[in-house]
């Protein structure tokens, strides 16, 4: 890692947000960077995961507050073992993790005549490196028997979405996070940490294309279930705060 920083004192379990750290993955631009954005206007220290580390940098430039640069491609295991560690050295704690990298969204594919090379493209990102991430970090978060782990999802991945024609390797790789959010939550119930997914809606970013909501708003979403106050909401399905079918 190229910046080095003081290691806190030994915290309360809850810490105030002032004291709290969060890691938002794919967050250089679109709703990672406005995730951050809010996260860092109440207080957190994030972390602004980043695969190019220019464009990292460059951002938290822009948001400025306690916002720091990461490196991190959730699909790359050595690259999130080496950045676990230095959250450990540097930190010793993180207390809010929001897998929002994602991508492949194969807008005009067919699941009928979809390549297994992007059906596994989409699960690298969308599933498996958040699992891969989740799974590393969770003993710095049971350490203090606290975490707030959201993971971004979409509403086309639900059973009941019409319109079921078209990104079909996206569905199925968001419909597996959140079978793995639920997973996760459950055994996670009465940790002090808990897990769920918020569907931020379409937003016009670059992923989203031009048409979409306000990326605040949905930014705003996610930020919500990140400062969960209470351990209450587990295991659920979120958008603008309120729970919407699996």
């Amino acid at each position: 890692m190229s910046t080095t920083r003081p290691r806190p004192a030994a915290e309360a379990s809850q810490p105030s947000p002032v004291h709290r750290v969060a890691l938002v993955t794919g967050a250089n631009r679109g709703l990672g960077f406005e995730v951050v954005r809010q996260l860092a206007v109440r207080g957190y220290s994030v972390l602004l995961g980043a695969r190019d580390l220019a464009k990292g940098k460059q951002a938290a430039r822009q948001i400025g507050g306690d916002v720091v640069a990461v490196p991190l491609d959730v699909t790359d295991a050595t690259q999130v073992a080496e950045l676990v560690a230095w959250i450990e050295r540097e930190h010793g704690r993180l207390d809010v993790l929001v897998n929002n990298a994602g991508g492949h969204a194969d807008s005009s594919a067919r699941a009928e005549s979809a390549t297994a090379a992007d059906v596994r493209a989409a699960l690298e990102t969308n599933l498996i490196g958040a699992w891969q991430l989740s799974s590393a970090l969770l003993p710095l978060m049971r350490r203090h028997r606290y975490g707030r782990i959201v993971n971004v999802t979409s509403g086309c991945a639900s059973v009941t979405a019409p319109d079921a024609i078209g990104y079909p390797a996206y569905r199925v790789s968001k419909a597996a996070l959140n079978a793995y959010t639920r997973a996760l939550a459950a055994e996670l119930a009465g940790s002090g940490i808990v897990v769920n997914a918020v569907c931020p809606g379409w937003l016009a970013t670059g992923l989203g294309g031009p048409g979409g909501g306000p990326v605040e708003r949905g930014a705003a979403s996610v930020v919500a279930a990140a400062c969960l106050p209470e351990p209450g909401i587990n295991g659920a399905l979120l958008r603008d705060g309120q729970r919407i079918a699996w």
